[in-house]
């Protein structure tokens, strides 16, 4: 399988991988940021944006083969990754594999207990099934900041303070993407993220995470950690599950100083 994917900017390559919602569009709040300094490839997950779904079963592992396949197709052995959410956990993934270059994870699933699985896929799901319903509301309802902050409180610290243009292509591609409920069951029927021994990784390991994050809850940070030793832990510290909505410089300061 191709991955849809998008090149931007010069220099050493840096892998985007996005989590649930608009597929590679996650990235628009700082992908030309990135691009001013580095040959930017995001790709589209299988099931999300232009990817066709996966023809088989749809799981962390299926989802991580996709882009290792897809390095390999690139010529991108060694290629430094970063990811969100999902893509946060497929890029920890790939590093507990071995592939890839230096790694930077914002606010990865796979770290919970069974309770605050349970609350995510409780409250999730639902909101996933609210913003279907609301689908042609949606540009109405998040260009209003009182309806905005509604809808997103679970997943922003400030949304009343982001813009229509920053968050619909995310919900849209919640409602829209092929994909959403399937890799909602791989993230909460699925093993829990395995970790990497000392010294086992192919580059660094940086985890950022939100201290206002609602879904990833912040004390999982600590469980990645540990289950990562040889990763460096950056808190955002008003910031919900998404930093490229709620620190986008941030997130960009990151992403470059925690790779090559």
């Amino acid at each position: 399988m191709t991955l849809h994917h998008v090149r931007r900017g010069v220099g050493s390559p840096l892998l985007l991988v996005h989590g649930l919602g608009a597929g590679l569009r996650s990235w628009d709040p700082i992908i030309d940021a990135l691009a001013a300094h580095r040959e930017v490839i995001a790709v589209d997950l299988p099931g999300f944006g232009q990817t066709a779904p996966l023809p088989g079963e749809v799981s962390i592992a299926t989802l991580a083969d996709s882009v290792t396949q897809f390095i390999g197709e690139q010529g991108l052995d060694g290629v430094a990754t970063a990811g969100q959410s999902l893509g946060g956990r497929i890029v920890l993934e790939l590093a507990r594999r071995g592939i890839g270059g230096d790694t930077v994870s914002l606010d990865p699933g796979g770290f919970w207990n069974e309770r605050e699985l349970a609350v995510f896929s409780y409250t999730l799901r639902p909101s996933i099934t609210l913003v279907r319903a609301l689908r042609g509301a949606l540009p109405a309802l998040l260009g209003n900041p009182v309806s905005r902050t509604a809808l997103l409180a679970q997943l922003s610290a400030r949304p009343w303070a982001l813009t229509q243009q920053t968050v619909l292509p995310d919900l849209l591609g919640l409602a829209d993407a092929a994909a959403t409920d399937e890799a909602m069951d791989a993230l909460t029927k699925g093993p829990k993220q395995q970790g990497a021994a000392p010294g086992t990784v192919p580059g660094r390991v940086t985890v950022g995470w939100g201290r206002r994050d609602l879904v990833t809850v912040a004390r999982q940070a600590r469980r990645a950690a540990a289950a990562f030793p040889d990763a460096t832990l950056h808190w955002f510290p008003k910031c919900g599950h998404f930093p490229q909505w709620d620190a986008p410089h941030e997130a960009v300061e990151l992403i470059l100083s925690g790779t090559d």
